[in-house]
């Protein structure tokens, strides 16, 4: 049975991934987040392990990694916490690493959504741009996820995906295809997603910004 760390579990996405794996595999979860006993509401205590703490608290890192199959992390912004995590998944034997990014980091969005997209986040693009070459350069089975604006529709798990050498697809995306992907990629037994950098947007969202703004 695989065990599944999800690394700010506490974040937006995760709260829609975490009920998606209870329902949809039968995998164990330790849910890590800075005061994570008060964030994170534990619905079937039997697979899921709440874990306080944060990314540069090394100790828990490592005592979270023992025994698990894969990593999720939710958050690529700091350079310091995504070395400490794979560090801690190679003191651990941990291979499996799911990262959730930004687009754009690979000059893949093109056109008048590329340069809006640039105006909007582009110190946050430069800050991945650095974590998503550790991740890169590391010899984990990575698969990182360049996602397109974010918004949150229940029903809606729809995505499509564009590989590093293809143009970004669309400009939004739910929250819920985003852990929907996650879900499909940790029951993934064929390693097509592995060493990967994938763009995630919804279908025929190919606007000159998303609809939200």
């Amino acid at each position: 049975m695989k065990t599944v760390l999800i690394l700010g579990a506490a974040g937006q996405i995760s709260s829609y991934l975490i009920p998606a794996l209870l329902q949809q595999t039968d995998f164990n979860l330790k849910l890590y987040a800075r005061n994570a006993n008060n964030r994170i509401k534990v619905t079937d205590p039997s697979r899921e392990t709440v874990i306080d703490g944060d990314f540069n608290d090394k100790d828990t890192l490592n005592q979270a990694m023992d025994g698990v199959d894969a990593v999720y992390l939710n958050e690529m912004r700091d350079l310091d916490s995504v070395k400490n995590i794979g560090a801690a998944m190679d003191a651990n034997h941990v291979r499996q690493f799911i990262g959730a990014t930004v687009l754009g980091i690979e000059d893949e969005v093109k056109g008048a959504f590329g340069q809006w997209n640039t105006s909007m986040i582009e110190s946050s693009i430069t800050k991945r741009i650095k974590t998503a070459k550790v991740i890169k350069d590391s010899d984990l089975t990575y698969t990182l996820l360049r996602l397109a604006w974010l918004y949150n529709k229940d029903g809606n798990t729809n995505y499509e995906l564009t590989d590093s050498d293809q143009p970004f697809g669309g400009t939004q995306v739910t929250r819920q295809a985003v852990a929907q992907l996650i879900v499909n990629i940790l029951q993934d037994e064929s390693r097509k997603y592995a060493r990967k950098s994938l763009g995630v947007n919804e279908p025929n969202t190919n606007w000159d910004k998303p609809s939200f703004y």
